[in-house]
């Protein structure tokens, strides 16, 4: 399945920008981004732009952070580069390459200042991953290194944005230098936890899972006893974001194991990577769970087989037959 979105998307289309495809069923091996489109290895070739001061033009309204900006058009001839100002210093979390980053931005063209996509309106940031074949190569070399907290105002040459062929759909020529200014909210990478109010966990019969929030693995003591047969849903960590809805996609941070051994079968902390699912793509265990939870939030899962894999566990995947399985969940951003 390709995650309807916007901007950033390299030139096949400003509105499939990344993959987040599952597997219909395996909720176990949540899928991880892929490349959007062909046309990314395009973008991703040229070597590395030098980052200039300008020019740039004003942003004449909006300015501040969060506010949807206005920005004049173009004087002048722009830099053959990819020229970046930070408008605001922000004091978060500083961002590196292949981070993922949740940003609010308006991208417009040079000579025109016509505005092609913005998600002030949508009031939705866009959640990405700063990597090569996943976004325009001018984000990835202008936004690493800033800090979350920072506005970040910059231009890029065709050469660092969508190429010679540009983006018909968006009004963008391959001749175009396009100006963004980028409003940073976040970034999470394979360290990244919950962040929330640990809430008790009573239940001598569920699992328990352990508050760390140092980016390790939380541990998943199984007790010893009989599995529900309902699905079961409990915050470990309550987080203050904005609940999860069913057609959501959602970036985590998650770890498996079986109800019956304890053995794990999957997880993103021993991958070192953050993995991205859309909830109307796995098994319907993990839609239901993770279903309402709020952003921020660690969640305990326990999936009965029929909300799981049944009799067809995935080849390959340790997952026997009819198991019951468990995992934490932690939710770092909807997408």
């Amino acid at each position: 399945m390709r995650r309807r979105s916007l901007l950033i998307a390299v030139p096949a289309g400003m509105a499939t920008l990344a993959a987040c495809g599952d597997e219909d069923s395996d909720s176990s091996k949540a899928s991880e981004s892929t490349s959007p489109s062909p046309s990314a290895s395009e973008t991703s070739a040229a070597p590395a732009p030098k980052i200039v001061d300008g020019p740039l033009p004003a942003i004449t309204a909006g300015t501040k952070f969060g506010e949807k900006p206005t920005v004049a058009k173009g004087s002048g001839d722009p830099s053959d580069q990819v020229a970046v100002k930070t408008v605001i210093a922000g004091g978060g979390q500083t961002v590196a390459e292949n981070d993922y980053i949740q940003a609010n931005y308006l991208g417009q063209i040079w000579d025109t200042a016509k505005v092609f996509d913005n998600s002030y309106d949508r009031k939705t940031p866009l959640v990405i991953q700063l990597a090569q074949g996943s976004i325009i190569d001018s984000w990835r070399y202008a936004l690493a290194g800033k800090k979350v907290g920072s506005r970040v105002l910059m231009s890029t040459a065709p050469t660092w944005g969508y190429g010679k062929t540009g983006n018909s759909q968006a009004g963008i020529k391959g001749t175009d230098t396009l100006v963004f200014v980028v409003d940073i909210e976040g970034t999470f990478n394979a360290k990244s936890s919950a962040k929330g109010k640990t809430v008790a966990q009573d239940d001598s019969k569920l699992p328990k899972v352990s508050t760390n929030t140092d980016g390790k693995a939380p541990t998943i003591d199984v007790p010893k006893a009989d599995a529900p047969t309902k699905l079961v849903a409990e915050y470990v960590i309550e987080g203050d974001g904005d609940e999860v809805k069913a057609e959501n996609t959602v970036l985590v941070q998650y770890k498996g194991v079986l109800w019956d051994t304890g053995k794990e079968f999957d997880s993103t902390y021993s991958r070192k990577a953050l993995t991205s699912f859309s909830l109307q793509q796995v098994v319907k265990g993990w839609a239901q769970g993770l279903t309402g939870k709020k952003v921020g939030s660690r969640v305990l899962i326990v999936i009965p087989p029929k909300l799981g894999y049944g009799d067809n566990p995935p080849a390959g995947s340790g997952i026997s037959k009819d198991s019951t399985l468990v995992f934490t969940v932690d939710i770092l951003a909807k997408m």
